[in-house]
């Protein structure tokens, strides 16, 4: 990869994995940095990787280093408990994108890393499994389950009226 391509790979990409590193870490400034981690490494071993695959190569490296991070701050994460009798007061209607961001909080972390790469990144199964470290089938299946959790989420009249 020439400094040309390397910067190009830049331009093309940064907000995507930006975009995607953020909604899973949920802390800005924390993404900020792994996000920076991932492009000093892409420009360290610049010279091994292909032009051609540097977004799957920097979504790799990125994962790895949200990964990482979260490994190394351990950070609690506190998470709201619902119960089928929870009724939802002076909810606003038609706020589909606040209502999408809770049914995803819902999810635990592998199933909604898994659901940003597919729907929101567009990888196919076999690159998620080449990012994730997971086999395709079971991308297949945390996705599958995934997507079920987020239908009887939002199906819910409580949850979107």
């Amino acid at each position: 990869m020439t400094e040309k391509e390397y910067n190009l790979c830049v331009t093309e990409y940064a907000d995507n994995v930006y975009r995607f590193i953020v909604k899973n870490l949920r802390h800005e400034e924390d993404a900020r940095d792994v996000v920076q981690t991932a492009f000093e490494k892409m420009w360290r071993n610049r010279e091994g990787i292909d032009a051609e695959k540097c977004k799957s190569y920097l979504f790799t490296v990125a994962y790895h280093q949200m990964i990482d991070h979260l490994r190394k701050t351990k950070r609690v994460q506190l998470k709201d408990e619902f119960n089928d009798d929870t009724k939802v007061i002076n909810h606003h209607a038609h706020n589909a994108k606040k209502i999408l961001e809770q049914a995803l909080s819902r999810l635990n972390e592998t199933q909604r890393r898994l659901v940003m790469l597919k729907d929101y990144e567009g990888y196919s199964y076999e690159e998620i499994g080449k990012i994730t470290g997971l086999n395709e089938s079971q991308v297949k299946v945390y996705l599958h389950r995934a997507r079920v959790q987020l239908k009887n989420f939002l199906v819910r009249p409580e949850n979107v009226l």
